[in-house]
Order: structure tokens, then sequence, then C-alpha cells
């Protein structure tokens, strides 16, 4: 079978120093809140270029504590959306605010700007882009829309660890950037963890609060928090592969090349804007006989994911909400016909040519 994502190649290739850095841990005995999550703090700042980043313990913790160090609360709401994962809105939900979504661009898969300020009203407090797949929105105008009706900006970024426009990456564009750590994603951890890149000293104090149940020492408590603090071991891990996310990245994006030459005549193909840098944490095609190609891949040994099946919108938790099939329907589209191919930087040349034949048949 040729799996979505091979895990276990990349340990074997990292095996000897991950252990030494895991026994570094070990033998240290700071195993929350260590030296290894301060340094990976620091790294992934400079790296994105911005003042302050905040371990925590998940990606949907980065996007929960996010919101709440900027206030949004009841009886607010946050623009996102309707094509993503589920977190984004559970974040915004969680602090008593209201999703306000806004239909995708069916070329990028991203929300589309140009819907944006149709949606805005008195109670709009802040805009939560998603950078799917690992393409980034197209910040410059979100950012010049927030700015000009002062809301923030909250990017989700569990996707798109790396990716930039124009040089300027993804995660320092906004208020603050939330990234995720899950194993899968491009820098992956050895179980759950998140970041929380932040330009403003002042949200990252208040981050690290509320990330220790809102203390910020010894049993005095100045808010409610949570128990989101990433763990030393996962910081240990993150550090060995962070020193070569660049190069994983650079490998994607070959693998993602190779699939688009082959690909790109026959169904719809990732395409990245002008000045974007897409870093394929998902190489996701359309078309629709997305089902046919997906049961001739399971036929023929070979994964494939169908992200995101039903859009936010839609969703059986969310029918309180008020939205209706046909409110967004590039999302709705693009949940009928997107499908992902197995793409990982080590993915060899075999696998994927097996892949893009296997497509090729399906469609004939």
């Amino acid at each position: 079978m040729i799996p979505m994502v091979d895990l276990k190649v990349q340990y074997e290739a990292l095996r000897e120093e991950i252990l030494e850095q895991i026994t570094d841990v070990l033998e240290s005995s700071r195993y929350i809140l260590g030296p290894k999550v301060e340094e990976l703090e620091k790294g992934i700042a400079a790296y994105h270029g911005v003042r302050e980043a905040v371990g925590v313990a998940s990606g949907t913790d980065a996007l929960n504590l996010s919101l709440k160090a900027l206030g949004i609360g009841r009886g607010d709401e946050v623009i996102t959306t309707p094509f993503t994962f589920f977190a984004t809105v559970e974040a915004i939900i969680y602090q008593g605010a209201r999703p306000v979504f806004v239909d995708i661009d069916p070329e990028t898969l991203n929300i589309d700007p140009a819907k944006i300020e149709e949606r805005i009203t008195e109670r709009t407090k802040a805009i939560m882009p998603v950078h799917m797949f690992g393409m980034p929105a197209d910040m410059e105008r979100i950012s010049a829309i927030a700015s000009k009706y002062n809301l923030f900006v909250v990017e989700d970024c569990a996707q798109s660890f790396g990716a930039h426009i124009r040089g300027r990456k993804t995660g320092s564009f906004g208020d603050a950037g939330c990234f995720s750590f899950y194993p899968s994603k491009n820098l992956g951890a050895y179980g759950d963890g998140g970041l929380i890149t932040t330009d403003n000293e002042k949200i990252a104090g208040r981050m690290r609060v509320l990330r220790n149940h809102g203390s910020e020492k010894g049993y005095i408590h100045h808010a409610i928090g949570l128990n989101s603090r990433l763990d030393e071991i996962q910081a240990a891990v993150l550090l060995v592969k962070f020193k070569r996310i660049d190069g994983y990245l650079s490998l994607r994006r070959e693998k993602a090349r190779f699939y688009t030459e082959r690909l790109g005549s026959i169904v719809q193909c990732p395409k990245e804007q002008d000045g974007f840098y897409h870093v394929y944490h998902q190489y996701t095609i359309r078309s629709p006989l997305r089902d046919r190609i997906k049961s001739y891949l399971y036929e023929q040994g070979i994964s494939s994911v169908v992200y995101y099946p039903i859009p936010l919108h839609l969703q059986e938790a969310l029918k309180g909400e008020g939205y209706r099939r046909g409110d967004f329907p590039f999302a709705e589209r693009a949940s009928m016909e997107v499908l992902s191919l197995p793409i990982y930087p080590e993915i060899d040349r075999s696998a994927q040519e097996r892949v893009c034949e296997a497509v090729r048949k399906a469609v004939a």
C-alpha cells in the first residue's frame, strides 16, 4: 500500500539524533516548559521574523488561546472559511463567538478576500483565514481589510509551516499565527503540539499566562486559563526536524511538480499565485470523477483522502448557526471534487508513477 504519509521512514533517518535529544530530556528531569521548548520558541520566532512564539499543547489550543488573548468573546463575530478542518470553527465557538463564513476562491481553495467586506458587521472582531493545504491565503488583501475596519487577524497556519508570500511567512501577517505539530504536519511532533507566533509582546505575555492555568508563577492566578503547554519531549523531537524544515519543504515542492506535470491535463491540479510559496502539506486535485478516482486508487493499493467531505456550514454540529445548503456554493462544490494524493518528502519516484498511472486509468 502506498500511504498518504510515511512517518517511519523519516524517523529511521533521524533515529539516533532524536533518541539523543529525548534522552537529554529524560536525564534532565525537566519535562514541562523546559529549555528545549524555549529554544524551539526562539528558533521559530526568528524563522518567521516575529518577536515572540509561544508553545502550546495543540494547534486547536493555539487558535483557542489566540482568540482568548485578543479578548474575543460572547456576542462577537469572527469571519472565516467554511472549507477547513473543524478545529478552526471550534475555537471561535469555544469563546462564545459566532463564526461568520465567507465562500472560497475556487482556484486557491482559500477564503475569497473579495467577499469579506460584505460580511463585516458592527459585531465583527476578527478575521481567521486558513492557509489551506499549504497555499497561503491572500494575506496582503486580508490585512488591508482588517486594517480598514480595525479587526484582529488570527492566521490558521496548521497546514502552512514555511509557506510565504514574497518572502514574508504565514504566521507573521496577523496578530497571531497558529501552528499545529500533529505528527503528519510538515513539521510534525510524535504526539500533539502547537505554537503561536506574534509580533506583539503584550499578547504573547497573555498567552503564556493563559496556557498555564492563568498563572504567571507560584499558584497565583490572574485569569481563567487552560492546561496547554508544549511537552518538552515533543519540543526535543521538533528541534531535530526544524533544522531540516526548508529541505523537507523543497522536497515536497519537487514531488508536487512531478504530479502536476503528469496530471495537469486530466484533473485540476493545485496552482500557485505569483509570489506565493506553496508548501504542499497536501497535494489536492479536483475532478467531477473524484469518487471514481478514489475507488480505483484503493483497488490499486494507493491511499487517498477527501479533505473535506462536508463544508463546515453543513456540519450537524453547526446546524444551530442557521446556514443552509447553497449558501457557499464554491465550498460545497470543492467538497464534492477534492482528493488528496500521497505526498511526503521521502516518497519515491516509482510510487508517484504508480499514483499518476492509476489516476490516468481511473478517468480514462
